[in-house]
């Protein structure tokens, strides 16, 4: 039996609206979504009770701040018991350039993504990563040369749908 959620098309359009502008005012977001103040506030505070609304923040744009750089870092591990990959894990915590990780299938095991200032600052991450003697077997670094667009909205749409 799955423990997941289900929601009808009016909470769909709240997540919806919230991911776009989680700013926006309950008067506005009832407004967008065709039901009154008083229970599109009552379904935001259930969805944000049951964890599906999970925080709110801004959207920076870093580039009218700093240069950055992002690097996509492929790793292998020497050993593939659970202790090995939780080690891994665990250790990753505390490296606040890397700001996603990912296990993943196929020729290696994590795909990390870094946001670091220059070429010179991923190296010293990635050193530091390999001071540590996690397990690291190897790792192969790519370069975002250019980024033509991030989403950072999920098509509730479409993965929430019943249509097969």
């Amino acid at each position: 039996m799955s423990n997941r959620q289900k929601l009808d098309r009016t909470d769909i359009k709240i997540l919806a609206e919230l991911q776009k502008n989680g700013n926006m005012t309950n008067a506005n977001l009832s407004s967008a979504v065709g039901l009154s103040a008083s229970p599109c506030l009552q379904r935001v505070k259930r969805l944000e009770a049951a964890g599906i609304i999970s925080g709110y923040g801004a959207h920076i744009n870093l580039a009218k701040l700093t240069s950055t750089v992002t690097v996509f870092t492929e790793i292998m591990l020497h050993d593939h018991r659970r202790e090995d990959f939780v080690r891994f894990e665990a250790n990753l915590r505390d490296f606040d350039e890397i700001i996603e990780c990912h296990l993943v299938s196929g020729g290696y095991d994590y795909l990390l993504k870094f946001l670091v200032k220059d070429i010179g600052h991923y190296q010293e991450v990635v050193e530091k990563l390999l001071d540590r003697n996690i397990g690291i077997e190897k790792y192969f670094s790519y370069i975002v040369i250019r980024t033509p667009f991030v989403k950072h909205t999920a098509p509730l749409d479409k993965l929430l749908s019943d249509d097969e």
